[in-house]
Formats: structure tokens, C-alpha cells, sequence
């Protein structure tokens, strides 16, 4: 997936994710990529891959544990 550049970024790679979760490419209890890891896949910043993350925690399609990482709910 490439990002738009013109749109905010955090909000796409939440949407990717999201989409990814919800095809089975991550499945439950999966632990996500970290946002080093996301931020170089969709060349953004860390602090914008931890947002898109916080996003998804947010809504309850993951849950983080400490030290651990981002798992799929």
C-alpha cells in the first residue's frame, strides 16, 4: 500500500491494518509488526505508525501489552 502523501498519514496505515486484521493476514492473539517496523513498510514516522496503532487500540481490534508489544484482539 502506498500512502497519500496529500492525506493524514496515521489514518491509512490504521485503514491497512484494519484491513489486514480483517482478511486474516493477522490474525487473533497475533503480535502486529512494531511501529519501527510499520513505519519503514509505509515509510512514515514512528510517532505516525504509533498513533495508527493507538488508533486501533482505541477501537478494540488490539491490545497492547507491556514490554510485549500490539496484539490482535
Amino acid at each position: 500500500m502506498e500512502i497519500d502523501r496529500a492525506q493524514p498519514h496515521w489514518p491509512q496505515v490504521a485503514a491497512e491494518v484494519r484491513r489486514r486484521i480483517a482478511s486474516g493476514t493477522y490474525r487473533a492473539g497475533e503480535r502486529l509488526p512494531g511501529t519501527v517496523a510499520l513505519a519503514a513498510e509505509f515509510d512514515v514516522s514512528q510517532s505516525t505508525a504509533s498513533r495508527a496503532l493507538a488508533s486501533l487500540r482505541a477501537e478494540g481490534l488490539v491490545n497492547v501489552v507491556s514490554g510485549r508489544g500490539y496484539y490482535v484482539a
